[in-house]
């Protein structure tokens, strides 16, 4: 890190890393959210699939009916993993990577559909915008698996960064690690 003057990604790896990755896992975690409230309401409320918006898709049905809104969302996620690689070191950044590659073919999959959405093209004669992947596994349970699959390695890269691994450091410039208690004598 700059002693002088950190960048903005020098501080979101360092001294900010905590509070950026907390405030990640938080949209995260509520876009993963939504993706569930969405199986919920076709699995077991058995509405039909262009009811199933999740719950602020309910409100605002644009938010599931745009390719756009689905293809930022899926760039700014791969552009935050990519930036807060750093703050990660040893097997926490390889779960993280993990976690980042999931996540750029997702964000292929979600370019190939904004692709179609902007030029009225369908890949393979289909009447809507269609994923390459979403040939074998239907769209809503598809994003859902896109979603945990990028989330879970998320998990484990943060497990392991908050605790380090016997012979691996935490990253030097985070504060993220927690510190073992002291082991006390036992009477």
């Amino acid at each position: 890190m700059s002693a002088a003057n950190p960048t903005l990604v020098e501080k979101l790896n360092g001294i900010w890393h905590r509070e950026a990755l907390w405030f990640f896992m938080a949209v995260v975690l509520a876009h993963w959210g939504e993706h569930l409230a969405q199986t919920v309401q076709i699995y077991y409320l058995h509405w039909p699939v262009p009811e199933s918006r999740g719950v602020l898709g309910l409100w605002l049905p644009s938010l599931v009916e745009s390719e756009a809104l689905h293809y930022g969302y899926a760039l700014v996620m791969l552009l935050c993993l990519w930036v807060l690689r750093r703050g990660f070191a040893g097997s926490s950044h390889t779960w993280w990577m993990v976690s980042f590659w999931i996540q750029f073919w997702h964000h292929i999959e979600h370019f190939l559909l904004q692709a179609q959405a902007l030029s009225g093209i369908h890949l393979f004669g289909s009447p809507v915008p269609v994923s390459l992947a979403q040939v074998f596994i239907p769209r809503v349970e598809l994003h859902l698996f896109y979603n945990t699959a990028v989330f879970v390695p998320m998990v484990i890269a943060m497990f392991f960064h908050m605790f380090p691994l016997p012979g691996e450091e935490a990253h030097g410039a985070c504060s993220c690690a927690w510190e073992p208690q002291p082991r006390t004598a036992e009477a």
